[in-house]
Formats: structure tokens, sequence, C-alpha cells
């Protein structure tokens, strides 16, 4: 068994972070709550389940309110005739469906009441609350036997935002259990401050305890997970481009502010960026790793000094001794040698990435979003590859690159599909290997997602499917419903 790290190695030369407070564990989480298998399981049948974003679908007359289709797993995978389409009009769900909330614009999951099944979390950045636009908000809708039903708010935490309007809280969202006590952690960004909270969620959304933290400002991304190998999660938050960093900075927390403002500072990760990341054993050695997506290159951002050109995700490798602050990330983008495509302004590679096992041969892969990538003269068509992961790290190896005039890949690729706007890898037939799950939010008036089953040689494009939002019961009126623009796995909005 690796040992944990001590705070003493906190305080080494070297800075290594992704330490946390030395916490009596639970024997054993109350049925198994927050493991693998139900993690994303929102009836407890065995099978993970695919959540679906939908933030600008219709609600009856109302433009853009939103919703989130889950999609059951099985052994045939995920179809549009198992599902369960939640919105601020279902029955038992907070809230009220109005013009521009834009539910679903991120989704996430954990076994928040430690019940044994998944609950969807969605968050809504476009919420009016009181007389602040765009204050955002956040929903917790539990799982059962049955599946998704009822509903809470997970409130910002008192002092929030300080009056200010305009944050869109809820626009990232990640979750990961951060003293190994069974109960998840949630940790909520958004244009202001981040916010964290501390399981066991109760029926009524209430968490055990919560603290805003505003040493960040803005937090673009959040990410949790387990760097260290000691089985509790850490957390890094990414607060997205800054007139210093346009590559955005890299944090890892160290705990809640206190009345001494230099009291568990941030730990910052001087060689890092990233506007989105994803933790994953990449390398297998049994610790995970930090993988973050910068799209913005600096013809987006009219500017010198951001992303690659065409963008780029970075990789740093966790260990015994987490993340340290001396390491440099190690950097992929399509003009590196072996990644399919070519670095074009634009292209966006970056903007979603996701962390799976694809060939179950115990390296996690990396499936990379670009959605701003040509497909000949068809601007942002878009594309997704899939980089594979090895005992020396990440590699070009039999990397993927996949577009809608792919052999194989159903539909057709056009001008604006934004093909790879959101990517997630998550097994979702039982078959040890992970599914490939491409969003196309722009594909129609509706959006879709391309699933594509996992095989020994990656994604199997023969027999892959396009399930599209009217087909899995969203309603579309005058906009688009942009079905696909969020999945479980991060992305950055455009």
């Amino acid at each position: 068994m690796r040992r944990a790290v001590t705070a003493a190695a906190v305080l080494a030369p070297l800075l290594a972070v992704g330490v946390s407070p030395t916490v009596a564990s639970a024997g054993s989480p109350f049925k198994g709550a927050n493991t693998a298998a139900v993690q994303d399981d929102f009836n407890g049948d065995g099978y993970r389940d695919l959540a679906v974003g939908a933030p600008h679908a219709a609600n009856g007359g109302v433009e853009d309110a939103g919703a989130v289709v889950v999609l059951y797993g099985s052994a045939s995978s995920v179809s549009t005739a198992h599902r369960t389409v939640i919105t601020q009009a279902t029955s038992g769900v907070p809230g009220t469906a109005e013009e521009g909330d834009a539910f679903g614009t991120a989704v996430s999951s954990a076994d928040l009441d430690r019940d044994g099944y998944a609950d969807l979390i969605v968050g809504t950045p476009g919420e009016q609350v009181g007389d602040k636009s765009l204050r955002g908000s956040v929903t917790v809708v539990w799982g059962g036997p049955s599946g998704l039903s009822g509903g809470a708010t997970i409130s910002p935490v008192a002092g929030y935002g300080d009056g200010r309007t305009y944050c869109g809280f809820g626009s990232s969202l990640a979750t990961g259990d951060m003293n190994g006590d069974g109960a998840p952690e949630v940790a909520i960004g958004s244009r202001c401050e981040g916010a964290a909270y501390s399981g066991p969620f109760s029926r009524t959304g209430k968490a055990a305890s919560a603290y805003r933290d505003s040493r960040y400002g803005g937090t673009r991304g959040v990410v949790m997970g387990d760097v260290d190998g000691d089985g509790r999660a850490e957390r890094f938050w990414l607060p997205g481009p800054s007139d210093d960093d346009l590559r955005g900075s890299v944090y890892v927390d160290n705990g809640p502010p206190t009345d001494d403002y230099s009291d568990n500072w941030p730990t910052e990760l001087p060689y890092a960026d990233g506007h989105a990341g994803q933790i994953g054993d990449v390398n297998g050695d049994g610790y995970g790793d930090l993988v973050t997506g910068i799209a913005d290159d600096d013809s987006l951002m009219n500017a010198t000094g951001a992303a690659h050109r065409g963008g780029e995700i970075q990789v740093l490798y966790g260990s015994a001794r987490g993340i340290t602050v001396d390491q440099r990330p190690q950097v992929f983008h399509q003009a590196t040698a072996g990644v399919p495509g070519t670095a074009e302004n634009g292209d966006r590679f970056g903007q979603s990435l996701s962390v799976g096992d694809v060939d179950a041969d115990g390296y996690a892969d990396v499936l990379v979003g670009s959605p701003g990538e040509a497909v000949g003269k068809l601007e942002s068509a878009g594309t997704a590859v899939l980089l594979r992961g090895s005992a020396s790290g990440l590699t070009t190896a039999k990397s993927v690159g996949v577009t809608q005039n792919t052999a194989g890949v159903p539909g057709a690729a056009e001008t604006g599909d934004q093909f790879g706007a959101t990517a997630h890898l998550a097994d979702l037939n039982r078959d040890g290997r992970a599914e490939t799950v491409v969003g196309v939010p722009t594909e129609n008036s509706d959006g879709c997602v391309w699933v594509a089953r996992g095989s020994a040689s990656g994604p199997v494009l023969g027999g892959s499917v396009n399930l599209c939002g009217k087909s899995a019961g969203i309603t579309v009126r005058g906009s688009k419903g942009y079905f696909g623009a969020a999945l479980a796995s991060p992305h950055v909005a455009p």
C-alpha cells in the first residue's frame, strides 16, 4: 500500500501539492457510495448512465430554458428509447423554466446523500435570482431504483458574489471525496468566485459544511481527483485567462480561507496552464494525472501569449508527492508530431477533453475536442482526437482523429456543426472499455451526440450512432436546442 503524503512533504523544497489533512476514514462508505460503480449510475442497475445537457432547449413556449436528458446505460450501451428528460418544469425539480436560464449548461454526478444511487447535478448559470440577472443556480436531482426524481437546490454560500449580478453560478462543476468518508465534496465555479461544499448532503440540498473562496477571483474551471494515491481527492481551481496570464493559472486548494488571509493559501503550479481539466491515470502507475485544455489561441484572444496556434492540452503526472510545483507539463497540440490534423487559427483544440480507458489496456486515454476545426472548406465542422495512454505517459502512437466525414461515422460534416464541442469517455455497456461520446450541439436544429463502442483498437466506427435531441425528447422552437452542449466531462464554452 502506498503511504500517504505527510505534512512535512508539503514543506519540502519542491512544495509537493495534493495533500489532504489527516482525517479518520470510514470503514466502508454506505452502500459503496461514490465508488466507480455508482458515480453516474442513477438507477442502480450497474450500468453507467449518460447525462446530456441541452441548455437552449425550449420548455413549452419558453425559449432557451434548457433541459438535461439522461440516457440509461445497458448491455447494448445507450439509446434515446431508455431516457429521462429533466427540466425546471419537471415535477419535484425546483425552479421555474424561464427564458435564457440555460438549465443544463454544466452537468455532473455523485451520490450526494449516500443512498447508493448517483445523483444528477445541473448548472444553470443564466438563472435570474431576485433582481440579479445571470446570477446562476445549481440543482441536484435524486437518483433511485426507478431513476431520477425529485430535487433540491444547492444554494450559494452566504455572502457569495457580494451582491454582484452576472456571476453565472454553476458554470462549472466537479465532485470528489476529499476526506475519505464516502461523502462527496462538490465544487462550483462561476465568474465571481469559487464555492466548496462538503458532504453528505441532506435531501434539502444542504451540505455538511461549505465555504466561498474569492482568492482566485472568477473560477472558469474546477477539477477534483486523487493525484497522490492516498484515496482522497485533491481540488484544482482554474480561474481562466487573466491580463497577466492568458493561458490560465492552475491552483491547488489547500483549504478554506480563515481570519488570517494567508492561512491555507492556495499553491500555484507555475508551469501549468488550463481553462478546464480532468484527472485520470494516464501512465498506469496508480496515481491520477491532471490533463488540462487551453483552447483559446492568440487569434481568439486578440493578443499574444495565449495557447499554441489552434489550442493545446497539457498533462501533469501524479506521484506519491502529488504534483510538484517544479513539474513542467507535457504539451500536445496539432503541430505535435503524430497528432492528427493541422494547427490553424481558431481550431479550439482542447475546448473539451475527457480521460478514460478506451481499449482496456490499463492506461487512461485522452479524448480531445476541436470544434473550430475546418473539414476541407467546411469551417467549424469540428473534429475529435484520441491520444493513447502508456507506461511512459500520454503518447501520439495509434492516435485517432475523427470527423463526421470519417468512414463509418453517421451523418456528414457541415459548416458550423462543432463536432467536438464536448467529449466524454465512459463505459456505458459494462464491457470494461469506455465508449467514445462526442457532442455536436449545432447539428441541425436540435444537436446530437455521437457514440462509438470501445475496443482494443480504439473507438469502433462501424455501428456507431448519432443520438439527437428531438428523438431524445427535447423541445426545439426558434432557437437551436444545443443537445450535446454539456456532458459530464469538462468543456469550456467559446
